[in-house]
Protein backbone atom coordinates (compact mmCIF):
# COMPACT_ATOMS: atom_id res chain seq x y z
CA UNK A 1 0.00 0.00 0.00
CA UNK A 2 1.39 3.38 -1.07
CA UNK A 3 -0.23 6.59 0.14
CA UNK A 4 -0.52 9.35 -2.44
CA UNK A 5 0.58 11.78 0.26
CA UNK A 6 3.99 10.07 0.30
CA UNK A 7 4.26 10.86 -3.42
CA UNK A 8 3.50 14.57 -2.92
CA UNK A 9 0.06 14.38 -4.53
CA UNK A 10 -3.22 15.92 -3.32
CA UNK A 11 -6.83 14.81 -3.62
CA UNK A 12 -9.43 16.91 -5.42
CA UNK A 13 -11.54 18.15 -2.49
CA UNK A 14 -9.91 21.51 -1.79
CA UNK A 15 -9.19 22.17 -5.47
CA UNK A 16 -12.89 21.86 -6.28
CA UNK A 17 -13.95 24.19 -3.46
CA UNK A 18 -11.58 26.85 -4.78
CA UNK A 19 -12.64 26.28 -8.39
CA UNK A 20 -16.33 26.74 -7.66
CA UNK A 21 -15.65 29.88 -5.65
CA UNK A 22 -13.40 31.27 -8.39
CA UNK A 23 -15.67 30.20 -11.28
CA UNK A 24 -13.08 28.19 -13.17
CA UNK A 25 -12.50 24.50 -13.89
CA UNK A 26 -9.47 22.42 -12.95
CA UNK A 27 -7.97 20.82 -16.08
CA UNK A 28 -8.12 17.02 -16.19
CA UNK A 29 -5.61 15.91 -18.82
CA UNK A 30 -5.10 12.25 -19.71
CA UNK A 31 -1.58 10.86 -20.08
CA UNK A 32 -0.05 7.56 -21.18
CA UNK A 33 3.66 8.30 -21.50
CA UNK A 34 6.54 10.53 -20.46
CA UNK A 35 6.13 13.13 -23.21
CA UNK A 36 2.49 13.73 -22.33
CA UNK A 37 3.32 14.04 -18.65
CA UNK A 38 6.15 16.49 -19.38
CA UNK A 39 3.88 18.63 -21.58
CA UNK A 40 1.13 18.74 -18.95
CA UNK A 41 3.46 19.76 -16.13
CA UNK A 42 5.27 22.33 -18.28
CA UNK A 43 1.95 23.91 -19.30
CA UNK A 44 0.66 23.99 -15.74
CA UNK A 45 3.88 25.41 -14.28
CA UNK A 46 4.02 28.12 -16.94
CA UNK A 47 0.40 29.09 -16.25
CA UNK A 48 0.51 28.33 -12.50
CA UNK A 49 -2.53 26.08 -12.78
CA UNK A 50 -3.53 23.10 -10.64
CA UNK A 51 -3.97 19.88 -12.60
CA UNK A 52 -5.57 16.47 -12.51
CA UNK A 53 -3.39 13.82 -14.17
CA UNK A 54 -5.87 11.28 -15.51
CA UNK A 55 -5.14 7.64 -16.17
CA UNK A 56 -7.62 5.41 -17.98
CA UNK A 57 -7.71 1.66 -17.61
CA UNK A 58 -6.13 1.44 -21.07
CA UNK A 59 -3.34 3.82 -20.08
CA UNK A 60 -2.68 1.77 -16.96
CA UNK A 61 -2.24 -1.36 -19.07
CA UNK A 62 -0.06 0.50 -21.57
CA UNK A 63 2.27 2.28 -19.15
CA UNK A 64 2.28 -0.24 -16.27
CA UNK A 65 0.78 0.55 -12.87
CA UNK A 66 4.15 0.65 -11.07
CA UNK A 67 5.73 2.99 -13.60
CA UNK A 68 2.69 5.27 -13.43
CA UNK A 69 3.14 5.65 -9.69
CA UNK A 70 6.74 6.79 -10.14
CA UNK A 71 5.80 8.99 -13.09
CA UNK A 72 3.28 10.79 -10.88
CA UNK A 73 5.90 11.21 -8.17
CA UNK A 74 8.28 12.42 -10.86
CA UNK A 75 5.68 14.93 -12.02
CA UNK A 76 5.61 16.45 -8.54
CA UNK A 77 9.40 16.75 -8.43
CA UNK A 78 9.54 17.99 -12.05
CA UNK A 79 7.09 20.75 -11.18
CA UNK A 80 9.32 21.88 -8.32
CA UNK A 81 12.37 21.75 -10.56
CA UNK A 82 10.62 24.00 -13.08
CA UNK A 83 10.04 26.54 -10.33
CA UNK A 84 6.45 26.16 -9.17
CA UNK A 85 4.93 23.47 -6.94
CA UNK A 86 1.73 22.75 -8.87
CA UNK A 87 -1.04 20.95 -6.93
CA UNK A 88 -1.30 17.57 -8.70
CA UNK A 89 -4.07 14.97 -8.43
CA UNK A 90 -3.54 11.45 -9.80
CA UNK A 91 -6.97 10.26 -10.91
CA UNK A 92 -8.38 7.03 -12.31
CA UNK A 93 -10.61 7.86 -15.28
CA UNK A 94 -13.66 5.60 -15.81
CA UNK A 95 -12.97 2.89 -13.29
CA UNK A 96 -15.21 0.00 -14.30
CA UNK A 97 -15.39 -1.92 -11.04
CA UNK A 98 -14.45 -1.92 -7.37
CA UNK A 99 -11.29 -3.97 -7.95
CA UNK A 100 -9.57 -1.47 -10.25
CA UNK A 101 -10.47 1.42 -7.94
CA UNK A 102 -9.07 -0.47 -4.96
CA UNK A 103 -5.89 -1.35 -6.84
CA UNK A 104 -5.33 2.26 -7.94
CA UNK A 105 -5.78 3.51 -4.38
CA UNK A 106 -3.21 0.96 -3.20
CA UNK A 107 -0.78 2.16 -5.89
CA UNK A 108 -0.92 5.81 -4.84
CA UNK A 109 -3.83 7.37 -6.71
CA UNK A 110 -5.35 10.31 -4.85
CA UNK A 111 -8.69 10.21 -6.67
CA UNK A 112 -10.72 7.58 -8.50
CA UNK A 113 -13.79 7.54 -10.68
CA UNK A 114 -16.22 4.66 -10.44
CA UNK A 115 -18.36 4.61 -13.57
CA UNK A 116 -21.55 2.69 -12.87
CA UNK A 117 -23.55 4.69 -15.42
CA UNK A 118 -24.15 1.57 -17.53
CA UNK A 119 -25.86 -0.16 -14.61
CA UNK A 120 -29.35 0.28 -13.25
CA UNK A 121 -29.77 3.23 -10.88
CA UNK A 122 -29.82 1.05 -7.76
CA UNK A 123 -26.78 -0.97 -8.91
CA UNK A 124 -24.91 2.26 -9.68
CA UNK A 125 -25.67 3.53 -6.17
CA UNK A 126 -24.55 0.26 -4.57
CA UNK A 127 -21.27 0.05 -6.49
CA UNK A 128 -20.43 3.74 -6.01
CA UNK A 129 -21.13 3.53 -2.28
CA UNK A 130 -18.80 0.53 -1.98
CA UNK A 131 -15.95 2.42 -3.66
CA UNK A 132 -16.58 5.54 -1.57
CA UNK A 133 -16.51 3.57 1.69
CA UNK A 134 -13.13 2.08 0.79
CA UNK A 135 -11.57 5.22 -0.71
CA UNK A 136 -12.52 7.53 2.15
CA UNK A 137 -10.62 5.31 4.59
CA UNK A 138 -7.48 6.61 2.85
CA UNK A 139 -8.71 10.17 2.21
CA UNK A 140 -9.01 9.45 -1.52
CA UNK A 141 -11.73 11.38 -3.33
CA UNK A 142 -14.32 9.65 -5.54
CA UNK A 143 -16.12 10.75 -8.69
CA UNK A 144 -19.37 9.05 -9.68
CA UNK A 145 -21.43 9.32 -12.86
CA UNK A 146 -25.10 9.66 -13.76
CA UNK A 147 -26.11 9.64 -17.42
CA UNK A 148 -24.31 8.07 -20.38
CA UNK A 149 -21.97 9.80 -22.86
CA UNK A 150 -21.91 8.55 -26.43
CA UNK A 151 -18.65 7.92 -28.28
CA UNK A 152 -15.51 5.84 -27.87
CA UNK A 153 -12.51 6.42 -25.58
CA UNK A 154 -10.18 3.52 -24.77
CA UNK A 155 -12.38 0.81 -23.19
CA UNK A 156 -15.40 3.11 -22.79
CA UNK A 157 -17.93 2.90 -25.61
CA UNK A 158 -21.59 3.85 -26.08
CA UNK A 159 -23.61 4.40 -29.24
CA UNK A 160 -26.16 6.75 -27.70
CA UNK A 161 -26.08 9.26 -24.88
CA UNK A 162 -28.58 9.54 -22.07
CA UNK A 163 -28.91 12.92 -20.41
CA UNK A 164 -28.54 13.02 -16.65
CA UNK A 165 -31.92 13.10 -14.93
CA UNK A 166 -31.86 16.06 -12.50
CA UNK A 167 -34.44 14.42 -10.24
CA UNK A 168 -31.95 11.64 -9.41
CA UNK A 169 -28.86 13.63 -8.49
CA UNK A 170 -29.74 14.65 -4.94
CA UNK A 171 -30.65 11.09 -3.95
CA UNK A 172 -27.53 9.70 -5.67
CA UNK A 173 -25.15 12.09 -3.95
CA UNK A 174 -26.79 11.49 -0.55
CA UNK A 175 -26.80 7.69 -0.81
CA UNK A 176 -23.30 7.27 -2.26
CA UNK A 177 -21.28 9.96 -0.48
CA UNK A 178 -19.35 10.80 -3.67
CA UNK A 179 -17.13 13.87 -3.74
CA UNK A 180 -18.00 14.91 -7.32
CA UNK A 181 -20.48 13.92 -10.01
CA UNK A 182 -19.93 13.48 -13.75
CA UNK A 183 -23.05 14.38 -15.72
CA UNK A 184 -24.26 14.09 -19.31
CA UNK A 185 -25.45 17.33 -20.93
CA UNK A 186 -24.39 16.78 -24.55
CA UNK A 187 -20.63 16.18 -24.52
CA UNK A 188 -19.29 12.87 -25.84
CA UNK A 189 -16.11 10.82 -26.04
CA UNK A 190 -13.63 10.77 -28.90
CA UNK A 191 -12.96 13.11 -31.84
CA UNK A 192 -16.13 12.28 -33.76
CA UNK A 193 -18.64 13.72 -31.33
CA UNK A 194 -21.26 14.83 -33.85
CA UNK A 195 -22.29 13.94 -37.38
CA UNK A 196 -22.36 16.82 -39.92
CA UNK A 197 -26.13 16.47 -40.28
CA UNK A 198 -26.50 17.23 -36.57
CA UNK A 199 -24.70 20.57 -37.02
CA UNK A 200 -25.48 23.93 -38.57
CA UNK A 201 -23.08 26.24 -40.42
CA UNK A 202 -22.24 29.65 -38.99
CA UNK A 203 -21.52 32.81 -41.00
CA UNK A 204 -17.98 31.58 -41.69
CA UNK A 205 -19.22 28.26 -43.03
CA UNK A 206 -17.95 26.32 -40.01
CA UNK A 207 -20.03 23.41 -38.73
CA UNK A 208 -21.41 24.17 -35.27
CA UNK A 209 -22.81 21.30 -33.16
CA UNK A 210 -25.99 21.56 -31.08
CA UNK A 211 -25.45 23.50 -27.84
CA UNK A 212 -24.89 21.82 -24.52
CA UNK A 213 -27.96 21.37 -22.34
CA UNK A 214 -27.30 24.17 -19.90
CA UNK A 215 -30.92 23.91 -18.75
CA UNK A 216 -30.14 20.45 -17.35
CA UNK A 217 -26.95 21.74 -15.75
CA UNK A 218 -28.80 24.63 -14.10
CA UNK A 219 -31.47 22.31 -12.72
CA UNK A 220 -28.81 19.97 -11.33
CA UNK A 221 -27.02 22.91 -9.70
CA UNK A 222 -30.24 23.93 -7.96
CA UNK A 223 -30.79 20.44 -6.58
CA UNK A 224 -27.22 19.91 -5.27
CA UNK A 225 -26.19 23.48 -4.57
CA UNK A 226 -22.44 23.94 -4.25
CA UNK A 227 -21.62 20.36 -5.23
CA UNK A 228 -18.71 19.70 -7.65
CA UNK A 229 -19.81 18.79 -11.19
CA UNK A 230 -17.59 17.14 -13.83
CA UNK A 231 -17.77 17.20 -17.63
CA UNK A 232 -16.32 14.31 -19.62
CA UNK A 233 -15.83 14.25 -23.38
CA UNK A 234 -15.05 17.97 -23.56
CA UNK A 235 -12.45 18.13 -26.33
CA UNK A 236 -13.08 20.80 -28.96
CA UNK A 237 -11.33 18.96 -31.82
CA UNK A 238 -9.28 21.88 -33.25
CA UNK A 239 -9.78 21.86 -36.98
CA UNK A 240 -6.25 23.08 -37.71
CA UNK A 241 -4.89 19.88 -36.10
CA UNK A 242 -7.36 17.74 -38.05
CA UNK A 243 -6.28 19.48 -41.28
CA UNK A 244 -2.58 18.81 -40.60
CA UNK A 245 -3.25 15.15 -39.84
CA UNK A 246 -5.24 14.70 -43.04
CA UNK A 247 -2.72 16.68 -45.10
CA UNK A 248 0.04 14.29 -44.13
CA UNK A 249 -1.74 11.01 -44.73
CA UNK A 250 -4.42 10.90 -42.04
CA UNK A 251 -8.04 9.97 -42.60
CA UNK A 252 -10.05 11.76 -39.94
CA UNK A 253 -13.57 12.29 -41.19
CA UNK A 254 -16.34 14.34 -39.60
CA UNK A 255 -14.24 15.13 -36.51
CA UNK A 256 -16.35 17.75 -34.72
CA UNK A 257 -15.98 18.76 -31.06
CA UNK A 258 -17.47 20.98 -28.36
CA UNK A 259 -17.13 24.75 -29.02
CA UNK A 260 -14.73 26.31 -26.53
CA UNK A 261 -17.08 29.18 -25.67
CA UNK A 262 -19.57 26.64 -24.33
CA UNK A 263 -16.90 25.02 -22.20
CA UNK A 264 -15.88 28.42 -20.83
CA UNK A 265 -19.51 29.03 -19.88
CA UNK A 266 -19.66 25.66 -18.15
CA UNK A 267 -16.42 26.36 -16.28
CA UNK A 268 -18.01 29.45 -14.70
CA UNK A 269 -20.72 27.27 -13.12
CA UNK A 270 -20.48 24.39 -10.64
CA UNK A 271 -18.53 22.48 -13.29
CA UNK A 272 -15.12 22.47 -11.61
CA UNK A 273 -13.40 19.65 -13.54
CA UNK A 274 -13.33 19.37 -17.33
CA UNK A 275 -11.77 16.33 -19.01
CA UNK A 276 -9.73 16.83 -22.19
CA UNK A 277 -8.08 13.88 -23.93
CA UNK A 278 -8.83 13.75 -27.68
CA UNK A 279 -7.51 17.28 -28.31
CA UNK A 280 -4.16 16.22 -26.88
CA UNK A 281 -4.06 13.14 -29.09
CA UNK A 282 -4.82 15.28 -32.14
CA UNK A 283 -2.10 17.83 -31.30
CA UNK A 284 0.56 15.15 -30.84
CA UNK A 285 -0.46 13.14 -33.90
CA UNK A 286 -0.49 16.25 -36.10
CA UNK A 287 3.03 17.18 -34.96
CA UNK A 288 4.38 13.65 -35.46
CA UNK A 289 2.83 13.27 -38.92
CA UNK A 290 4.12 16.66 -40.05
CA UNK A 291 7.63 16.08 -38.71
CA UNK A 292 7.98 12.68 -40.36
CA UNK A 293 6.49 13.89 -43.65
CA UNK A 294 8.86 16.86 -43.84
CA UNK A 295 11.85 14.83 -42.67
CA UNK A 296 11.33 11.32 -44.09
CA UNK A 297 14.88 10.21 -43.32
CA UNK A 298 14.43 10.85 -39.59
CA UNK A 299 14.38 7.82 -37.32
CA UNK A 300 15.33 9.27 -33.92
CA UNK A 301 12.11 9.23 -31.83
CA UNK A 302 13.26 12.32 -29.94
CA UNK A 303 13.15 14.33 -33.16
CA UNK A 304 9.41 13.77 -33.65
CA UNK A 305 8.24 13.16 -30.07
CA UNK A 306 9.91 16.40 -28.98
CA UNK A 307 7.83 18.58 -31.34
CA UNK A 308 4.76 16.55 -30.37
CA UNK A 309 5.42 17.32 -26.71
CA UNK A 310 5.84 21.02 -27.52
CA UNK A 311 2.58 21.11 -29.50
CA UNK A 312 0.75 19.47 -26.62
CA UNK A 313 2.18 21.96 -24.12
CA UNK A 314 0.98 24.91 -26.18
CA UNK A 315 -2.47 23.40 -26.65
CA UNK A 316 -2.87 22.85 -22.92
CA UNK A 317 -1.66 26.35 -22.09
CA UNK A 318 -4.39 27.67 -24.38
CA UNK A 319 -7.00 25.50 -22.66
CA UNK A 320 -5.91 26.65 -19.21
CA UNK A 321 -5.86 30.36 -20.06
CA UNK A 322 -8.67 30.77 -22.58
CA UNK A 323 -11.11 27.95 -21.83
CA UNK A 324 -10.89 26.64 -18.27
CA UNK A 325 -9.83 29.86 -16.57
CA UNK A 326 -7.48 28.10 -14.13
CA UNK A 327 -4.44 30.27 -14.91
CA UNK A 328 -2.81 31.53 -11.70
CA UNK A 329 -5.00 29.33 -9.48
CA UNK A 330 -2.26 26.91 -8.45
Amino acid sequence: MVSYKELGLVNSRELFVKAMAGKYAVPAFNFNNMEQMQAIIQACVETKSPVILQVSAGARKYANQTLLRYMAQGAVEYSKELGFNVPIVLHLDHGADFEICKSCIEYGFSSVMIDGSHLSYDENVELTRKVVDYAHKYDVTVEGELGVLAGVEDDVSAEHHTYTEPSEVEDFVKKTGVDSLAISIGTSHGANKFKPEQCTRNADGILVPPPLRFDILEEIEKRILGFPIVLHGASSVPQDKVAIINKYGGALKDAIGIPEDQLRKAAASAVCKINIDSDGRLAMTAAVREELALNPAEFDPRKYLGPARDALRELYKHKIVDVLGSVGKG
